[in-house]
């Protein structure tokens, strides 16, 4: 069941690629539907449902989660940009930038902002990597995850586009 529903997910995010501001909250809209949706469904899990490894360095904290095959999941909302790494696996991954594939050995950035709905082809191990002096998990998560995305700071460039759309700036050109 859970992969008929993963393939129409993909399907739909497959379609809207983003182009614009609206198309992207169109996205995220979808993400969030998404989110309600499996929320409902029987024997939906919420939290930390798959095995998790905590790593500390030097103002580092390291999250490596091992994600089962056939499993379709939504990730919280990032409230910072930070390392990530594919190190086993095939996992569909929709954000506000459509769907990407991604096969280990992969790397990328999680932009500030990003929330993501994955499916996994194959076991996945997925790892980020989060600059904090923190060792407290419940602490790392406030300062790293987002409750909505209203609670993201947008970088002041975005922050001066805003107000331009909101008639508080002049613009010519």
């Amino acid at each position: 069941m859970i992969k008929g529903i993963a393939k129409r997910f993909i399907g739909i995010f497959k379609r809207n690629k983003r182009t614009t501001s609206a198309e992207a909250m169109a996205a995220r809209n979808k993400i969030l539907a998404a989110e309600a949706a499996l929320r409902k469904m029987p024997g939906s899990m919420v939290g930390d449902c798959f095995p998790l490894h905590h790593s500390f360095a030097d103002n580092m904290y390291v999250r490596e989660i091992n994600v089962p095959k056939g499993a379709l999941l939504v990730t919280k909302i990032h409230k910072v940009a930070h390392p990530y790494f594919v190190l086993k696996g095939d996992v569909s991954v929709f954000t506000e930038d459509g769907v990407k594939r991604v096969t280990a050995p992969f790397y990328g950035i999680t932009p500030a902002g990003t929330k993501r709905v994955c499916y996994i082809h194959e076991d996945c191990v997925w790892v980020t990597c989060h600059v904090t002096k923190e060792k407290d998990l419940d602490k790392i998560e406030q300062e790293v995850i987002a409750p909505s995305y209203g609670d993201v700071s947008l970088p002041e460039r975005i922050n001066d586009l805003l107000k331009i759309c909101k008639g508080e700036k002049s613009c010519l050109g």
